[in-house]
């Protein structure tokens, strides 16, 4: 199969708009969109028989609907259908081990309910060996008028490396032709606090040295991509308020997950996990070791 976006549909508002998401950003990249459906009770392909009597017509409706529907909006785009016999989760993290990313809904955080209760895509977030990114279901009017403060947020730690960060990054940024805004947030430490505020030599101190070693992260990528505009935030709160702040009103927030943790099960950490409750852009959760 030639390299593709996947997106993971099931019907919702939140498919639909992860998919409408994925379609453009396949076009941006030149890729496949392939639109998959899973349902474990799938039959084997009947041969010619009745809509009536077609075990699988809502599953093939559910499909056909969308991919009429964008391929319309994208001519050009080469898009494929794909009905697989096997739970979501199993699908997703297949298909998301074989496509450039994978495009799932995001249902959002409410007060008082639990994120992803239920569903799957935590699972495939934290799983997954290529980048995933959610998509929440926003009114299309927002999608077609976007406004002038669109941009590409990475979200960067300044120990180990950030190069697959950086890389799906600017990437994107490229692609969509928006400027970059790399942040970096860093808790005030508990000397610098004192009863009247913060020391600000101290804080003044942070800043600048967070800000070198930003600018020494960022150069080589600035140099391979010299078309994107880059900029540089750093914030002295917890990193993942930092990121959560940053991203009002992004195009996309790029957030970091390491691979292979050690544990019980899969782990998220603190900014991710504050991305992708509270995040209302697109968030693209990228592994990395």
């Amino acid at each position: 199969m030639q390299p593709a976006v996947t997106v993971g549909l099931d019907g919702s508002p939140e498919s639909l708009a992860a998919a409408r998401w994925a379609a453009d950003e396949a076009e941006k990249r030149s890729l496949t969109l392939r639109l998959m459906h899973a349902w474990p009770l799938l039959a084997p392909e009947p041969a010619r028989v009745p809509a009536e009597v077609d075990q699988n017509y809502w599953a093939k409706r559910l499909v056909h609907t969308a991919r009429a529907e964008l391929q319309a909006l994208h001519p050009g785009l080469s898009i494929v259908g794909d009905l697989v016999a096997d739970d979501a989760q199993s699908a997703l993290l297949q298909a998301a081990s074989e496509s450039e990313m994978t495009v799932l809904g995001s249902r959002g955080l409410e007060a008082v309910e639990s994120y992803f209760l239920g569903d799957i895509s935590m699972p495939v977030v934290a799983q997954a060996e290529r980048p995933v990114v959610l998509v929440r279901a926003e009114p299309r009017e927002q999608g077609l008028h976007p406004g002038p403060a669109r941009r590409v947020v990475a979200a960067l730690k300044l120990h180990g490396s950030s190069d697959a960060v950086l890389d799906f990054a600017f990437h994107t940024a490229a692609a969509r032709g928006v400027p970059l805004l790399a942040v970096h947030g860093r808790s005030v430490p508990l000397h610098a606090r004192v009863p009247w505020g913060l020391d600000h030599e101290v804080t003044e101190e942070m800043t600048r040295e967070a800000h070198e070693q930003l600018s020494e992260v960022l150069h080589l990528w600035r140099e391979k991509y010299p078309r994107v505009d880059v900029f540089d935030s750093v914030r002295l709160t917890s990193p993942a308020k930092a990121v959560v702040q940053a991203a009002e009103g992004a195009a996309l927030l790029v957030v970091g997950r390491r691979r292979h943790r050690h544990g019980p099960g899969p782990h998220l950490g603190p900014v991710v996990q504050a991305a992708i409750h509270h995040g209302r852009c697109p968030v693209a959760v990228v592994p990395h070791d």
